[in-house]
């Protein structure tokens, strides 16, 4: 049998570092990454608020910029916080969520101040269906017009 030459127990002997290196690197892009989105008050922020006693603006300037307010009137501020992780090519997972949500009654004043986080596995959402009517401010003939299209086919009798 032949020996191998100098020349290639060299390139090996260089190459084997190389290798390892790489499939190390790749190894690690495989791990969690975690990013963070939005802001939650802390808690000393929190139990500065009194209940019946501060206002919106007082609020805001306690806590600052709230991440959502209300959808129809503005009687809310919501603190959101969520960090997520991802894995390589796989689908983010929401891992932690806080939410703060400071109510207000109608003259503006602090009614409720509550915090919801993903305790027992269930996610807080902040969207809020509004069942609206359709015919609200609407002429006959607009109705009328806008159902153009939207017949479908009548089923017979049987």
């Amino acid at each position: 049998m032949r020996q191998p030459s100098i020349l290639v127990k060299r390139v090996a002997r260089r190459t084997k570092p190389l290798v390892l290196a790489a499939m190390l690197y790749g190894l690690a892009a495989c791990g969690p990454i975690y990013t963070n989105h939005g802001y939650v008050p802390t808690q000393e922020d929190l139990d500065q608020i009194v209940v019946g006693i501060d206002t919106r603006s007082s609020v805001e300037e306690t806590l600052g910029a709230a991440g959502s307010g209300s959808v129809l009137e503005d009687d809310a501020l919501y603190f959101v916080r969520s960090r997520v992780r991802t894995v390589a090519m796989l689908e983010p997972e929401v891992i932690q969520r806080d939410v703060v949500a400071v109510s207000f009654d109608d003259n503006g004043i602090v009614r409720n101040v509550e915090q919801f986080g993903l305790e027992r596995g269930q996610i807080v959402t902040l969207t809020r269906r509004v069942t609206d009517s359709s015919v609200a401010n609407k002429s006959f003939l607009r109705q009328l017009v806008g159902n153009i299209g939207n017949f479908g086919p009548v089923p017979s009798g049987g």
